[in-house]
């Protein structure tokens, strides 16, 4: 099969994209066996090699090494999270020990450290720029860090670890998608629907007649969910897909609760394993905020201004829905707040607060327009175009494919941009990508970059029509995708977004600003119909509406990341409730009453199947930097052009190829405070 096997070939597409239109889920075991064996051959090529261990001959050559399984990895499982199937999921369990054994062969196998401590040893006197020092550290301490120097008894351990995690990670995601599928709210009549926009009645009526039935169906995929719980009168419905949201993988026939205590369980044993105290000391070693300590400290700090302010954002609005409650003929009159009325009267009581609601907005805001302003807010910003090609082979009809082009012509990058719900796509929003910048032989080799989110499809009689939240969200997967494309390193491992976790959201958190900016907003919201710019009272709104409940928002980001130490940054081993040891740590955030059949950790991805274990309080930490680099450019202008190369040229084209301390304040001048992002919070004067 090999010599038909696509995976194995050279690309002979365009611009060396991936070549979907031939890829078949047949292929996918052949080639990562012989990806693995190839990568095994380059391994041993640089052990057998009988020269003296170079820098060059040892780490730039273990850095270049395993290419092909690179590719083969990336397309595979971008597909898992993007549009997956029974077979894929199959795959996927019979490849990930594989590449665990793998990784554990490499970080594990004492003739090829030798050789690397020899190079890192003799470092003082290399001569190295700033990037191969970070490279040499960091290979250096990929083998140092992951059971180089264990005993051969502490080393199985360790690999019988590894492989056991690949298997419950991915068991946790396929669990987490099931729970998400299996769940679907069938009305066959609107009778049930009061409150709910014609556009998300329409997306429920157009969901249901795609699956041969009468009325209204309605899934747990956020298009489909968030309408319900902003806008249906009908307190019994938002509860009842409330429940089954906060459910999902809880008590089912997709619990996770056993996968979730294993998985920390043995993360904490692996930690120890490798001398550390905790998971969360292993993690945070290679991270700005360095210390399990220091997160807290961190976290509490803002925890201790933002809970006040959520306090009274609760109070004001409990008190206004049981004053509106009481005096309306469409919702059951409440006496406390539960959590399936919180967007509902938070949207009510934005919309009497600061006459703004989503459903006012979101004519300005069609999906391609909004596309189209991302693109126009790269180009003023950094000089990129986006030219839309049919070219390059999709994985799936919705995928949008184009070419990026620098100013001089040449190309930047391939992006992909996949932006609708399927039954093969997990929730959420993420950046990803098919290949990597590097620099081999002379040659820079672009990056292929991807942005997959979730917004609501267009029906028969609208387009995709987003809400501001949408928006928002829109721009902070695009500025990860400008951080992939501007990347400008030699080596792999360092480009892009390979950078320490609670520096990656910069880049994608201060993209959001522009949304609030007049002088970004009148390029590309414009309503759909009329072509007429967003008014001027629209923007001033959306300004003042920024802190709205900022209190609560800030609370609750928060008391994920507490979650995610309370897991990673304490020995696990005790805990056999999963519920209740949650509520530990939520009885401190929560303003609201609990729900005992809803479980937040059975369907944290983020930490238990994606990469953020003891790493969630980076999205918080992220905001310290994004506000504080906005500054500048609130000073010098939204779009000047020397504030915006000056962040590309020492952040987004940097990678990880310094210390990111380093990198910020070479573009700040400083280190970052916490004011400004209190002050854009609201939660100081």
């Amino acid at each position: 099969m090999s010599d038909k096997n696509p995976l194995l070939q050279t690309f002979d597409t365009y611009l060396d994209t991936a070549p979907f239109d031939v890829i078949k889920e047949t292929h996918y075991e052949e080639a990562f066996d012989k990806a693995i064996q190839k990568a095994r051959e380059e391994i041993e090529a640089i052990i057998n090699n009988s020269d003296v261990p170079t820098f060059e001959n040892t780490i730039e050559a273990l850095d270049a090494s395993g290419d092909t399984l690179s590719r083969v990895s990336s397309i595979f499982f971008n597909l898992n999270s993007a549009e997956t199937n029974d077979e894929i999921q199959r795959i996927a369990r019979e490849v990930s020990p594989k590449l665990s054994q793998f990784g554990n062969d490499i970080t594990l196998n004492e003739d090829l450290f030798k050789r690397v401590k020899a190079v890192y040893d003799s470092r003082n006197t290399l001569d190295l720029n700033a990037e191969q020092s970070t490279l040499l550290d960091k290979r250096y301490k990929s083998f140092s860090r992951n059971g180089a120097n264990l005993n051969e008894d502490k080393k199985s351990r360790l690999r019988e670890i590894d492989s056991e995690l690949s298997q419950l990670t991915l068991k946790f995601g396929e669990n987490l998608l099931a729970a998400t599928n299996a769940f679907e709210l069938h009305l066959k009549d609107d009778s049930r629907l009061a409150g709910l926009p014609e556009s998300a009645k329409e997306a429920a009526a157009e969901l249901a007649k795609s699956k041969d039935k009468d009325g209204y169906l309605f899934t747990l995929d956020y298009p489909s969910y968030i309408p319900v719980m902003t806008y249906a009168d009908d307190r019994e419905l938002r509860k009842e897909i409330s429940m089954a949201f906060g459910s999902k993988a809880f008590n089912d026939e997709f619990d996770n609760q056993e996968n979730v205590l294993k998985i920390a369980t043995l993360r904490y044993e692996r930690a120890q394993l490798l001398g550390y105290e905790t998971h969360a000391h292993f993690v945070l070693e290679e991270r700005m905020a360095m210390t399990p300590e220091k997160v807290m400290e961190f976290s509490n700090d803002i925890l201790e201004k933002a809970k006040p302010a959520a306090e009274r954002d609760f109070a004001a609005l409990q008190n206004f829905a049981i004053t509106t409650s009481s005096k309306s003929d469409l919702s059951e009159t409440i006496t406390s707040l539960e959590k399936w009325d919180a967007a509902y009267y938070a949207e009510k009581l934005k919309k009497q607060l600061f006459e703004l609601d989503d459903e006012l907005l979101k004519p300005y805001f069609k999906l391609e327009n909004v596309i189209d302003g991302a693109f126009e807010v790269a180009n003023r910003l950094f000089g990129l175009s986006f030219e839309k090609t049919d070219k390059i082979d999709k994985y799936h009809e919705d995928v949008m494919t184009y070419e990026v082009k620098n100013e001089d012509g040449s190309l930047n990058s391939i992006f992909y941009a996949d932006f609708f719900p399927r039954k093969g796509k997990r929730n959420g929003a993420w950046m990803t990508s098919f290949k990597s910048q590097y620099v081999e032989n002379g040659k820079n080799h672009r990056p292929h970059i991807s942005n997959v989110c979730n917004f609501t499809k267009p029906t028969k009689t609208k387009p995709s029509l987003l809400t501001f939240n949408e928006v928002t969200t829109l721009f902070h997967e695009f500025g990860h995708a400008l951080h992939g494309m501007l990347a400008n390193t030699h080596y792999r491992s360092l480009s892009g977004t390979s950078v320490y976790w609670d520096f990656v959201e910069l880049p994608s958190q201060i993209l959001e600003n522009w949304c609030y900016e007049k002088e970004a907003l009148e390029i590309f919201a414009r309503h759909y119909e009329t072509n007429e710019v967003i008014p001027l009272e629209y923007i001033e709104k959306i300004k003042k509406a920024a802190n709205f409940q900022e209190g609560l928002q800030t609370l609750r980001q928060l008391s994920f990341g507490m979650l995610d130490m309370s897991w990673h940054g304490i020995n696990p081993t005790d805990i056999t409730n999963v519920k209740a040891h949650e509520r530990t740590i939520f009885e401190k955030t929560d303003l609201y009453p609990d729900v005992p059949t809803s479980c937040m950790s059975t369907s944290f991805g983020h930490i238990f199947q994606g990469g953020y274990s003891a790493g969630y309080y980076s999205y918080k930490w992220a905001e310290v930097l994004d506000a504080d680099a906005f500054e500048v450019f609130k000073e010098k202008g939204i779009f000047d052009r020397t504030t915006a190369t000056s962040f590309k040229d020492h952040i987004l084209s940097k990678g990880g190829t310094e210390s990111p301390m380093l990198l910020y304040k070479r573009f700040r001048g400083s280190e970052p405070k916490i004011d400004a992002l209190l002050k854009r919070a609201g939660l100081v004067a």
